[in-house]
């Protein structure tokens, strides 16, 4: 059985994913997709089935219950799109220590997690994409620990393309800029206190999965879905952290 699996497919960039996949996935028997809201993943539509899974990606529990759910039905993964993630914006102060811990197990460990458990069903030809952001590419005071955790994803992502070349298994990092038309930002911005005052020049969805599939099925190593975040990476290649973090400064407050 060839199958997708995409991951934060209940809404914004997962549940985009599932409507243009097909474009480039041609053969696929099922597209099996995770989320925690069960209501939302019954509710999607595709031209071919859709296999809801109710997954919470920071429980170990339910993450090893998937696992032998693989090993039991041994699919031949084509394509896992990791892009289950949330965010918080404020400084240190007004995000609590649950919600850090939230971010750091669901940006991070639950990414690498799905990966690891999905590589024994892939096979040559076959594509990853790990949802990062333009955040990996430097610190960002008042996202810390969301750009932190999306650097980690990032340089894992770089790495284990590499590693992945024998297989012919194609690793690709996306980095997108604020994108306008998901949850991302509200949820994010629930204890903002005005850190940041605006998200000029934000993407929409369809114009960031468009780009990522393109690259990925291109087999490029980063995909920066837009003006801004291209710009961006080739600017922190060349400019230290510390001015970026004050440029940062000056354009949150704009």
């Amino acid at each position: 059985m060839n199958i997708a699996i995409v991951t934060g497919a209940s809404s914004g960039l997962g549940k985009e994913f599932i409507n243009q996949l097909l474009d480039y996935e041609t053969n696929l028997d099922e597209i099996w997709v995770i989320a925690r809201r069960m209501n939302r993943l019954e509710e999607i539509e595709c031209p071919v089935p859709i296999r809801p899974f109710s997954i919470d990606l920071t429980n170990s529990n339910q993450i090893n219950d998937f696992e032998q759910y693989l090993n039991n039905k041994k699919p031949n993964i084509k394509c896992l799109i990791n892009a289950a993630g949330f965010g918080k914006i404020g400084d240190y102060s007004v995000i609590s220590r649950n919600e850090i811990d939230k971010m750091i197990d669901l940006n991070c460990k639950g990414a690498v997690d799905m990966t690891l458990i999905c590589l024994p069903f892939m096979n040559s030809g076959s594509h990853i994409l790990e949802i990062c952001s333009t955040s990996a590419f430097q610190p960002f005071p008042y996202l810390n620990v969301y750009a932190a955790t999306k650097s980690f994803l990032y340089r894992y992502s770089r790495a284990l393309r590499v590693e992945l070349k024998p297989r012919n298994i194609s690793v690709t990092a996306v980095c997108p800029y604020w994108i306008k038309d998901t949850e991302f930002i509200n949820i994010a911005n629930e204890s903002n206190q005005s850190a940041i005052h605006s998200f000029i020049f934000a993407s929409k969805t369809k114009k960031v999965v468009t780009k990522a599939l393109f690259d990925s099925y291109h087999n490029f190593a980063v995909s920066t879905p837009g003006i801004i975040c291209t710009l961006h990476r080739i600017i922190c290649k060349i400019i230290p952290s510390s001015i970026l973090m004050k440029g940062w400064n000056i354009i949150r407050k704009l």
